[in-house]
């Protein structure tokens, strides 16, 4: 039974999946090198819990007993040591990652479950120069950004590890309100990015092509397929339209589609001019000193809105 958590890297994925525990209950161990950034990291996670109570997303607890149950650490050693399961989110560095798990192998008890929060890296570099027994307890778990609102959580079941084992994690991550994606075969990108990679293929391609405006197109997916997605998946609306008529609709549109295999020349010129989104405050669109906050806000707010309403489509 996993009763006691840590994580590893405690940045933008880190912290908050080390909030998503405590949210539920569970007593989290967070470590980061960085102690300077530990000190102040607590006041951003109180900001950030502060937005779910307005939406009565904490279950009824406060916020200060929620932060309670996490404790920071700059000592890897003393984090680890008594965790039934152990996450990283660490930089996708394969190198950093191996080094990591060879640590908390030293640290860990045997029976400790150790997760990466990757899915760029696969499960098979990052345990190579573990033990064999300790690659029976590895695994990916991977998370979406941002952890605390995105309901989604794959889990890898490759073949390393028992079925059992398994259930355990998928028993932990349904309690904490997750769907739940077991993940049969090791490809890269597992499931949701490789179809959200599909989509921003076309999308990137749109606009390079001066189909419409990024205004426009962002509209198209979120009042059209987007829609539905939000409520009905891909193979269910398939055969709600009839396979027929997809295939029919496969054979003229395909063709004429993008199919490159590397990332879109526009995406490539703005990374070139450092117009990089939101952190850079001009990607696509522009956000100034003024309204940034706001705009990060406002999305937030609608994926709370739309955590929320989730729960009444969940088969």
């Amino acid at each position: 039974m996993i009763e006691q958590i840590a994580v590893i890297g405690a940045g933008t994925m880190g912290h908050s999946i080390a909030e998503n525990f405590a949210i539920y209950g569970y007593r989290v161990s967070l470590y980061d090198t960085n102690a300077d950034y530990l000190k102040t990291l607590k006041d951003v996670m109180y900001k950030e819990l502060e937005l779910l109570a307005e939406e009565d997303l904490l279950n009824g607890e406060t916020i200060e007993n929620i932060l309670g149950r996490i404790e920071l650490f700059n000592d890897l050693k003393m984090c680890a040591e008594k965790a039934d399961y152990v996450i990283e989110a660490i930089p996708e560095r394969v190198d950093l990652k191996q080094a990591l798990f060879e640590e908390l192998d030293q640290y860990c008890s045997p029976s400790a479950i150790f997760a990466s929060n990757t899915s760029s890296l696969t499960l098979g570099d990052m345990m190579a120069t573990v033990p064999e027994a300790r690659r029976a307890k590895m695994m990916i778990c991977h998370w979406y950004n941002p952890a605390l609102l995105m309901p989604i959580a794959e889990l890898s079941f490759f073949g390393n590890m028992s079925e059992s084992d398994f259930e355990q994690v998928k028993a932990l991550y349904e309690s904490i309100g997750k769907q739940v994606v077991k993940v049969l075969k090791e490809v890269p990108g597992l499931v949701a990015n490789r179809i959200q990679q599909g989509v921003a293929r076309e999308v990137f391609s749109l606009i390079e092509m001066g189909v419409a405006s990024p205004e426009d197109i962002d509209k198209a997916l979120i009042f059209g397929p987007g829609f539905r997605y939000a409520t009905t998946g891909q193979l269910e609306i398939a055969d709600f339209g009839g396979l027929d008529i997809w295939c029919t609709v496969g054979d003229n549109l395909l063709p004429e589609m993008d199919h490159t295999t590397a990332a879109n020349p526009i995406l490539r010129e703005k990374v070139a001019k450092n117009e990089l989104g939101f952190k850079t405050k001009k990607g696509f669109f522009e956000y100034t000193d003024d309204n940034a906050d706001r705009v990060k806000a406002a999305y937030s707010k609608r994926l709370m809105h739309q955590l929320k309403a989730s729960k009444f489509y969940v088969k």
